[in-house]
């Protein structure tokens, strides 16, 4: 008699279950970010593991018996974390990278502040940039879009199912290619500004070649280019939005790529 009722397909199940939630959350931006500590990371993923588990769960007869095809589950639900987390990645790296020319061209390049999150040497308004985006990001409620893509991965990719198709390449490369437009889409105001501004100075050393304008052009460029960077906001504002709200199609189309033929 077994008076524990212990069930070794369900045990298996919810495994599957916690596998795909951890390996998975611990990769998405926020949620898997160097700034929140590991065992609150691990609570999260134990805690959405017994919340999806009822709703949302595999088989048992998807665990596998060998431990070297577990292992290759293992890193198939580790990449399948990296290609869902890719496409979030790529809005961020794009604010900063749009944020980075905008340091260029303000003069701020020389000052760098070092990222929390990474560990690494950014400029002030790469980083200030990044920060807007994320709270903008959280406001509207990006971050359950990315649970929500969690929750597809369910219904089109089993344990083991991932496959590295061209048509997921080809998308993944799109996405990417996207980083350097939506950059200069960002940084376009104020580089239009201190190229005129540039241009005047260069005008006004023609025309009075005793004046400092190496001198007098850092504080006018920083100026302007405060001034535009308000302006920034308001896109970043309507590019994220843009962004999360196709974020549920986009990830139910590399999930769908990802899962194969049918």
């Amino acid at each position: 008699m077994d008076i524990f009722n212990f069930n070794p397909e369900t045990v298996f199940s919810f495994w599957l279950t916690f596998f795909r939630v951890s390996l998975v959350v611990f990769l998405l931006p926020f949620f898997g970010g160097e700034a929140m500590p590991v065992p609150i990371k691990a609570a999260l993923c134990i805690v959405l593991s017994l919340a999806l588990w009822p709703h949302l769960s595999f088989d048992a007869q998807y665990f596998p018996e060998h431990p070297a095809q577990i292992a290759v589950m293992i890193m198939g639900e580790l990449v399948l974390g990296l290609i869902l987390g890719l496409i979030v990645h790529f809005l961020f790296a794009a604010i900063q990278t749009g944020g980075d020319l905008i340091a260029f061209q303000m003069g701020f390049k020389m000052m760098n502040v070092v990222d929390p999150l990474t560990g690494l040497q950014e400029s002030i308004t790469t980083q200030f940039l990044y920060m807007c985006s994320m709270l903008v990001f959280l406001s509207i409620n990006g971050h359950l879009y990315m649970l929500m893509g969690l929750t597809q991965s369910f219904d089109l990719i089993p344990p083991g199912g991932l496959f590295i198709t061209p048509e997921l390449i080809n998308q993944i490369i799109y996405y990417s290619s996207q980083i350097f437009v939506l950059a200069f889409k960002i940084a376009s105001p104020i580089i239009a500004t201190v190229f005129l501004v540039n241009l005047g100075l260069a005008f006004m050393a023609r025309t009075a070649p005793q004046m400092n304008v190496l001198l007098l052009g850092f504080p006018i460029k920083i100026a302007v280019g405060l001034l535009f960077l308000s302006l920034v906001f308001q896109l970043i504002s309507l590019y994220v939005s843009g962004f999360i709200s196709d974020l549920g199609g986009t990830m139910y189309n590399l999930l769908r790529a990802a899962a194969g033929p049918s």
